[in-house]
């Protein structure tokens, strides 16, 4: 007995080491002859970076385990990812795995996790899903049918998503947090499927959005005759978002078309039918809402789908007289009545409408209603549309959860009617667009995280016309800024349903204007930013809109911009483009004028901007402690006192603040001085260069109508040499300056030489005194450094030696010009006369020149020629 034992120990210690050892074994060989085999029949790429066959981990079932499966395009989607899963599992009979292909497969089950399905379909009509290879064997007539069995106890795509786009139909549809399981027998001709799905869906179509995320569940037990190939709903139930639905019917396939019928409606009449249409996000939980009246959704879909037909469609939803309250807010929606209809009685898409006989509800006294329909969905649509009602609307939060930061409050009263089709639309054909009506609003008040300052709309009344939108009033405030406007808007239909501009003409009044009510961050939302921003993540400037193409006449008494009060501004600004133009704008400032002409261009990837300003009579003290650019541009002048006229030429490129980038500005300026003086100690550079020149005083310095002309690039500016008097001095000043606050100057002085000290004074004393007065010796300063440690330096040192080495050559040429003179001169004259004229000649300038090199003077011989 003993030994029976040991025997079937062995055998079953045998049997345990051969099902591990098998797939051990054979794994490897199995799965590449899997791979490719696949491979040698479909026109793709398939992969996978790991699997595993086991007999253990489902036994007495083979499990098999492929990771991250990967299907691969080849031409024309050459590269595109068809399909890539994280996981499939697939849990068979151990028997079957040596099972002849005649015989029928029973799966236990099969899952796929995390899934994603990319089909694409290009504008030639080819499908990427598209993929097997054509048979290379013949079909025989005779050839016996299979018997081939496939039998599913359980299947599962968990946690997937299914991306559908076809351009040459032009249109999308997406299936994201996919979720479907289901069971059935495939081995039977005629067998029930029961499935369980849930889904996340986004329809398009022509470049539109139709539906984002809505949520559907299907729960459905299928009938399916794989002989016919009909599958009939049999006992089905769906919801969606939470409207529920009830369907039966069945889809027909055919060899040249797909036959469907489909009948659906709500199981009951209960108006919370109407708020499980509206996704949760938007109505919270609709459970505890009270509700009266009925809300239903009946729909049939019968017909045939082919390359020109689609099945007919009648769909109507229907409410009277309903109402609904939500437990924790005040107030009821009541009155409510809804009359739409979805129908396509032809099978021709083009003959799809849409109509809304009737939508109105009531909040308090406030009615509101419309109607409407649209034909022709997809060729030419044909919109004829009626609005009109009053609204409260500091009562829609009360009655409705709207989620909103901060509150509304205002009333709204409209009465418009539109009609058109959008090819008039895109064409403009203004005599088959026709809007009429007007809508107002008073004491709105709209405040959001965007908005520095609530925006309180005392009135605003707009006339529809149908070529134009008119602003006939607009009366608002902002923080301390004042708003009123009025203007037209051309071709706005355009811009909501086509891909026009937006066109309009506007005049802007205000009296005071604060640029900070409109531009000023909030500091802490400013820290939040900083918090959550993405180092990496590229910085976009802002771009002016390219739909824009408007004009604004502005007026303000008064703008306040940071340190800077402007007074009459006046002036054009052009939207279009994506630039924004100003033309003739004028204001006061600094007790004076400037004009503006120029843009600002948002075009290329870095915005730029080209300007010309006129500034008339600008206080320079005011002026250059004010404006950083003038600071930029001229800062000596901050030392300066009086006016200033000026014209400025300036282009650069913007920070992605919109300030200026100081070291991509280039341009020209000429400045005129008017009545101006200097205070030297106000700048350390005119401080220090007043204390080397002791014949000099900065203070005393007239720069009154002094023109210079200056020019900057690569951060650098320029100032070209000019002149300027000081009492008998003459002075010219010349040199440049970096936005980096370096700079190199060169002041160039030429000085009397009586100014020149004691030296110099005796070195002069050998001349007359009308000679002394035309002696000048040129000084040169060098301005240094930069502004905050500048360095000045001087040749005043050599300027003695200058002195004298101008006057040995003045004399040089005084004696040749008198020896020359008297050579040519007239030969008739009294030679005693001549001799005694050179004589004196010789004896001046023996004595400058003794003075000039310290040698004493030689006693003359007097002269005998008498």
């Amino acid at each position: 007995m003993k030994k029976i034992y040991k025997i079937v120990l062995g055998v079953i210690i045998f049997f345990f080491i051969l099902l591990i050892s098998i797939p051990l074994l054979f794994q490897d060989k199995v799965m590449n002859l899997v791979k490719t085999t696949i491979n040698d029949n479909v026109n793709a790429q398939v992969d996978f970076s790991d699997s595993s066959l086991s007999l253990l981990r489902n036994f007495p079932n083979a499990s098999v385990q492929l990771s991250n499966l990967t299907v691969i395009n080849k031409a024309p989607f050459e590269g595109d990812t068809l399909v890539y899963a994280k996981e499939i599992n697939l849990a068979l009979r151990l028997t079957d795995l040596f099972k002849a292909s005649s015989e029928q497969l029973n799966i236990k089950s099969f899952t796929i996790d995390e899934a994603l399905v990319n089909v694409l379909v290009d504008e030639k009509g080819n499908a990427n899903y598209d993929i097997a290879k054509p048979s290379k064997t013949e079909e025989t007539t005779n050839e016996e049918p299979s018997s081939f069995g496939l039998s599913i106890n359980s299947y599962a795509i968990n946690n997937s998503t299914i991306k559908y786009n076809d351009k040459q139909g032009k249109l999308t549809l997406e299936l994201t947090e996919f979720n479907h399981s289901g069971s059935g027998d495939f081995s039977q001709s005629n067998t029930e499927l029961d499935t369980q799905t849930s889904t996340l869906v986004s329809f398009g179509m022509d470049g539109n959005t139709y539906a984002k995320n809505q949520k559907i569940q299907l729960d459905a037990v299928l009938g399916m005759d794989l002989t016919n190939k009909k599958f009939s709903f049999l006992k089905n139930e769906a919801k969606l978002n939470n409207l529920p639905l009830i369907f039966d019917g069945y889809l027909q396939m055919n060899e040249n078309n797909q036959e469907v019928d489909i009948n659906f409606k709500t199981p009951s009449s209960d108006f919370k039918n109407f708020l499980g249409l509206i996704p949760e996000a938007y109505t919270k939980s609709i459970a505890n809402v009270s509700t009266t009246g009925n809300f239903s959704v009946n729909g049939k879909i019968n017909g045939i789908i082919d390359d020109n037909h689609i099945p007919k469609l009648d769909i109507t939803m229907q409410s009277n007289n309903a109402s609904f309250k939500y437990p924790d807010l005040p107030k009821s929606v009541q009155n409510i009545n809804i009359d739409a209809q979805i129908k396509n009685t032809t099978g021709k898409t083009e003959n799809t409408f849409v109509s809304i006989n009737n939508l109105s509800f009531k909040i308090d006294e406030d009615t509101f209603s419309g109607k409407g329909n649209v034909y022709n969905l997809t060729t030419n649509p044909k919109v004829n549309a009626t609005v009109k009602g009053t609204l409260n609307l500091a009562k829609l939060n009360q009655a409705y959860p709207i989620n909103l930061e901060n509150e509304l409050s205002g009333i709204l009263k409209a009465d418009l009617h539109t009609e058109f089709d959008m090819k008039a639309i895109e064409n403009s054909i203004v005599s088959r667009i026709k809007n009429s009506g007007k809508m107002e609003v008073s004491n709105f008040v709209f405040s959001s995280e965007d908005l520095v300052n609530p925006i309180h709309i005392k009135n605003t009344v707009v006339n529809f016309t149908p070529s134009t939108v008119s602003l006939t009033k607009f009366d608002a405030t902002t923080g301390k800024s004042d708003l009123n406007a009025t203007g037209t808007l051309k071709n706005l239909l355009g811009f909501l349903l086509s891909d026009k501009k937006l066109q309009g003409n506007f005049a802007l009044n205000s009296n005071a204007f604060y640029v900070s009510d409109f531009m000023q961050e909030n500091p802490e939302t400013s820290e939040k930013k900083e918090e959550t921003s993405d180092e990496n993540a590229p910085k976009e400037s802002l771009k002016i809109p390219a739909f824009l193409d408007c004009s604004v006449m502005a007026n303000a008494k008064t703008v306040h911009y940071d340190n800077l009060t402007l007074q009459n501004v006046k002036g054009t600004l052009l939207l279009k483009d994506e630039k924004a133009i100003l033309q003739n704008v004028d204001a006061n400032i600094f007790n004076g004028q400037i004009a503006l002409n120029g843009e600002v261009n948002t075009q290329p990837k870095q915005p730029t901007f080209d300007m010309k300003l006129g500034i008339k009579s600008f206080d320079i003290a005011q002026s250059f402690t004010g404006l950083d650019l003038l600071q930029s541009l001229g800062p000596i002048a901050g030392a300066m006192s009086g006016k200033l006229n000026s014209d400025i030429d300036l282009a650069g490129s913007l920070n992605d603040d919109f300030t200026p980038n100081l070291a991509s500005v280039s341009g020209k300026a000429l400045a005129e001085l008017l009545t101006t003086s200097i205070n030297p100690e106000k700048t350390k550079a005119l401080s220090l260069l007043n204390d080397k020149l002791s014949f000099i005083d900065l203070t005393k310095l007239d720069l009154s109508d002094i023109k210079t002309h200056l020019s900057f690039s690569d951060g650098k500016v320029v100032v070209k040499p000019f002149d300027l008097k000081y009492n008998d001095i003459g002075i010219t000043v010349g040199g440049s300056h970096g936005f980096d606050k370096t700079m190199s100057y060169n002041v160039t002085l030429n000085v009397p030489a009586k100014y020149l000290g004691n030296e110099a004074q005796g070195l002069l004393s050998k001349l007359s005194p009308k000679e002394q007065q035309n002696i000048t010796v040129p000084v040169t300063a060098n301005i240094t450094g930069n502004m905050t440690n500048p360095s000045v330096t001087t040749d005043l040192s050599s300027s003695v030696t200058k002195l004298s080495q101008k006057l040995i050559q003045q004399q040089k040429d005084n004696l040749v010009n008198n020896a020359l003179g008297g050579l040519l001169g007239d030969k008739k004259k009294d030679s005693t006369s001549t001799t005694n004229k050179k004589g004196e000649t010789v004896k001046k300038v023996t004595d400058v020149l003794g003075g000039l090199f310290g040698k004493k003077k030689k006693s003359q011989q007097k002269d005998t020629v008498k």
